[in-house]
């Protein structure tokens, strides 16, 4: 029996439970290879550093005199080792936020580092933190806000007039060649609430391979909210035309899409994405991280979570010391499995050495293929025989499935229903429990 015609009867097989049998593997969307490389990531970190820093506030007021910011100990080799502590394999800055002030040497505007105290007006943010993550193996990620007060611009680049208009696509343009020339390879790209204007001749002549968040050629998209969170299930596909591109959220995702637009799903460490005087009581706590990370990373999205520097230009130590503890909790979880199994079909089978328990399963579909499977059961081997432990739809880059813990000495996850032969990089077996 050649390969295309076992396909074929698999799915004839499937097909008594609800799957339309087909003569050929149907068209299914597809990653790009930067898109893949961002789904391996899973978690990213965030890093929001503005004048607001110094005004207890989440929007610029434009009320700090820039020779009030003098951020004498700020250490971006501190931000990288927060970030590797977390696990984190990129960290996107915001270079500049919706109040316009921006962190590197720019002639574009006034209202920027280079006219603060700081370093006599030659530190420049983005440099050092590009050297840092360079050293570190940390990929870098910008964010530049399509809006900017200081310049009179709304949401998406949006201007009063159309005179105005042009003068700041120009600004803008300057701004995001500067960021994608002058600090290497950028891995994502944040245009935070769109953009009414194209910039992708810039983006293609200098990142082709970076991630847009957002904007008319985004390849990514926001979860729909801001607590690190995707649904269940959150499939990566979308149709196009659909609504404006730039503007998909998860709830967009559907098993039948034309175009791969993955989630990212955005979230805080603190209450707030600037750093202020009141809020150390929110921290969250490591069992408020993990179920996070259970949410998003174990829904097949990838988990942006924010930091915030301190007047002192400094993650402060609280913050520091439990990101490093959710880092250490997802690798004690998940860091080792008792057994795995990968492979091409629509039953799989992982084997302790001996019985064991456990109380998670963890697969993952190698979504190059594209996203598979649509319904699936993973069933214990008991002393009772099989038993199901778990059930799902959409699986994807990795889905986290967890159940009360039960000792068994197989685990097997069947696939019910699929768009074509599924194809599982990893299907893992764990003990969570604290031990």
């Amino acid at each position: 029996m050649n390969g295309k015609t076992a396909l074929v009867v698999a799915l004839w097989m499937v097909s008594a439970q609800g799957l339309v049998a087909q003569d050929a593997a149907p068209k299914l969307a597809l990653p790009s290879a930067a898109q893949v490389a961002w789904a391996d990531a899973e978690v990213g970190m965030f890093v929001h550093f503005a004048p607001n820093t110094w005004q207890d506030n989440e929007y610029d007021q434009l009320s700090t005199p820039l020779s009030a910011l003098n951020p004498k100990e700020l250490d971006t080799d501190q931000w990288v080792r927060v970030a590797q502590s977390m696990g984190a394999k990129y960290l996107v800055f915001v270079a500049k936020h919706v109040g316009g002030f921006c962190w590197w040497q720019t002639d574009t505007t006034e209202y920027s580092v280079k006219h603060t105290p700081w370093r006599d007006g030659k530190g420049d943010v983005m440099r050092d933190l590009a050297q840092s993550c360079k050293k570190a193996g940390i990929r870098l990620g910008v964010y530049l806000s399509p809006a900017d007060t200081k310049h009179g611009i709304e949401v998406g680049g949006r201007a009063p007039t159309p005179e105005k208009q042009q003068e700041y696509i120009q600004l803008f343009r300057k701004q995001l060649t500067e960021l994608l020339t002058l600090y290497g390879d950028m891995f994502e790209v944040w245009f935070d609430g769109n953009l009414i204007f194209d910039v992708s001749d810039i983006l293609q002549a200098h990142a082709p391979q970076a991630i847009q968040f957002q904007g008319p050629h985004a390849s990514i998209r926001w979860v729909g909210n801001e607590d690190g969170i995707a649904p269940y299930p959150a499939w990566n596909a979308v149709r196009f035309g659909v609504k404006k591109w730039g503007d998909y959220t998860a709830e967009e995702g559907t098993p039948d899409g034309d175009r791969w637009l993955p989630n990212e799903c955005d979230a805080r460490m603190r209450n707030t994405w600037f750093w202020n005087t009141t809020n150390a009581k929110t921290l969250k706590s490591v069992a408020q991280l993990m179920d996070m990370y259970d949410r998003s990373v174990g829904r097949g999205a990838v988990l942006l979570l924010n930091h915030t520097p301190d007047m002192s230009g400094k993650i402060p130590e609280a913050d520091a010391l439990r990101a490093a503890e959710f880092g250490r909790e997802v690798q004690r979880r998940y860091g080792t499995s008792i057994a795995d199994v990968a492979g091409k079909g629509l039953k799989h089978q992982a084997m302790p050495s001996t019985p064991r328990t456990i109380d998670c399963v963890i697969s993952m579909e190698d979504i190059a293929q594209g996203e598979r499977v649509r319904r699936y059961t993973i069933e214990g081997l008991l002393d009772s025989g099989w038993k199901v432990l778990a059930e799902g739809t959409a699986i994807g880059h990795k889905k986290i499935d967890k159940f009360a813990p039960v000792q068994v000495s197989a685990v097997r996850l069947m696939v019910h229903e699929a768009a074509a032969e599924p194809v599982f990089k990893r299907i893992s077996l764990h003990d969570t429990r604290p031990k």
